[in-house]
């Protein structure tokens, strides 16, 4: 890849999230990663969850699990280097801190646990026979 290509990709990455918008590797129950766009400006817990979940339906029209749990790489700088750990959103201000955590970065991966809803537990269960 030139340099010129490089740097062109940076300040495209740059302007995509100074207008809102990061690109987000999400792992839906242990699957293949699925490249999405998220906005990344205001948003909170709630509207991750809604915006995963759009983008799992677009994979997956037929799936009807929605996002319960997710995760992020945290990036460390650590002397000089880079490392990550396993971080659960579990409130706005995490949210909005890994935004800020990933300005310098091109990317999120994330780890997203989909759990099925109690009504559709329900609506799917087969009654029983009647034996009579």
């Amino acid at each position: 890849m030139s340099f010129s290509l490089i740097v062109f990709n940076i300040l495209l990455c740059r302007f995509e999230a100074m207008v809102g918008w990061i690109d987000v590797y999400a792992q839906f129950n242990g699957g293949e990663p699925q490249r999405s766009k998220v906005r990344c400006l205001g948003v909170t817990l709630r509207c991750l969850k809604d915006q995963l979940n759009e983008c799992n339906i677009g994979v997956n029209p037929r799936d009807t699990r929605r996002v319960k749990y997710v995760r992020y790489k945290r990036p460390t700088l650590d002397e000089g280097s880079v490392s990550f750990t396993w971080v659960e959103l579990t409130n706005d201000e995490n949210v909005k801190s890994m935004f800020w955590e990933h300005n310098m970065f091109q990317s999120i991966d994330m780890r997203v646990t989909l759990l099925r809803s109690t009504e559709d537990i329900i609506n799917n269960l087969i009654p029983p026979k009647d034996h009579d």
